[in-house]
């Protein structure tokens, strides 16, 4: 079945927040003239201990746009968006989070009516936000706009992509959805931006704390390092091996002057210099055996997609620890 549209919510301890939730994705595709033969929400619960598995459950008979998917163990937020990612079905697809900071009734159309402007991705903008991270998020989104040379404002909100993007994205590593913007840039798409209201937290605690601000500046330069040079390691390590040996080559023609015009040995420099000159070949060693690697890697990349376009036309995948039983909405 072809849907127009899927929104995906992974959603951890969001009991008293996901009724809510599913009657304001209700309201909005009523808004919108969607209805459950076009249109999904998609939920992914990621192990909750709060009885948000029974009450999604319970939702899915007076709803019947609503899939419920399970994680039995609390994977976090890029597992469930990578377990979101495979099992959506929409041509356009939404992410919201669950705790309602955001408000699907409202943000839904504004993605989307952004990405019906010809865009690939469209980042939300909260207006409005108040919370103890906020400077430091400003410093992460300042340091992703740098590096990356996005021109969005707000990195880790709400997003909406076009189902291509989803389907070129590479195995996405622990906590790497906060990275999402960034991959898609690397890879060419379009990105556009809409500024949506934020909302205070209605019920629930945050599971995202001040500590993860410089794990996240930290994943931010790993990410930056592997778009960079996982195509092209040879020119990082072989960059670093030519300066070694091109230093050690310099420090050894002083070492020769010295010697030639005042009989002078600086032993300690020429032992240096020769460690240099042996970690420049490692290093090219490195760079040539990084670039067999990444030859192999694109060759498996490349059966992985195949096997993602067979296993979409053979029907829905599951895999250990995720359950994927779901109510189809009847034609």
């Amino acid at each position: 079945m072809s849907f127009a549209v899927s929104v995906l919510v992974p959603a951890r301890n969001e009991a008293e927040n996901v009724p809510e939730l599913v009657a304001r994705v209700d309201r909005a595709f009523t808004k919108l003239g969607l209805d459950a033969e076009c249109a999904e929400l998609l939920l992914v619960n990621d192990g909750s201990t709060d009885g948000t598995r029974e009450i999604a459950e319970s939702l899915r008979e007076s709803y019947p746009f609503l899939r419920v998917i399970h994680h039995r163990l609390n994977l976090g937020m890029t597992a469930a968006l990578s377990t979101g990612f495979r099992l959506v079905r929409g041509d356009l697809v939404l992410f919201l989070p669950a705790d309602l900071e955001s408000d699907p009734e409202t943000d839904i159309p504004l993605l989307l009516g952004k990405l019906r402007e010809g865009y690939d991705v469209v980042a939300g903008w909260r207006q409005g936000r108040k919370e103890s991270k906020l400077f430091v998020s400003g410093i992460y989104n300042t340091v992703s706009r740098r590096l990356f040379g996005l021109t969005v404002h707000d990195m880790n909100w709400i997003k909406g992509f076009r189902r291509e993007v989803i389907e070129d994205l590479p195995p996405l590593r622990s906590d790497w959805h906060r990275f999402l913007l960034h991959i898609a840039a690397h890879e060419g798409y379009r990105i556009g931006e809409v500024p949506t209201d934020w909302h205070k937290r209605r019920a629930g605690r945050s599971h995202y704390g001040l500590g993860r601000i410089p794990i996240s500046l930290l994943d931010v330069l790993v990410v930056w390092f592997l778009l960079t040079f996982s195509r092209a390691p040879m020119r990082f390590f072989g960059g670093l091996g030519l300066g070694a040996l091109v230093a050690s080559g310099l420090t050894y023609v002083w070492l020769l002057s010295l010697w030639l015009s005042t009989a002078t040995q600086k032993r300690p420099v020429f032992l240096f210099a020769g460690g240099l000159a042996i970690a420049g070949l490692l290093l090219f060693l490195i760079g040539f055996l990084a670039e067999l690697i990444v030859n192999q890697g694109e060759r498996l990349a490349e059966l992985e997609r195949l096997a993602r376009a067979e296993r979409r036309r053979g029907g829905p995948e599951t895999e250990p620890g995720v359950e994927t039983r779901e109510r189809i909405a009847p034609r």
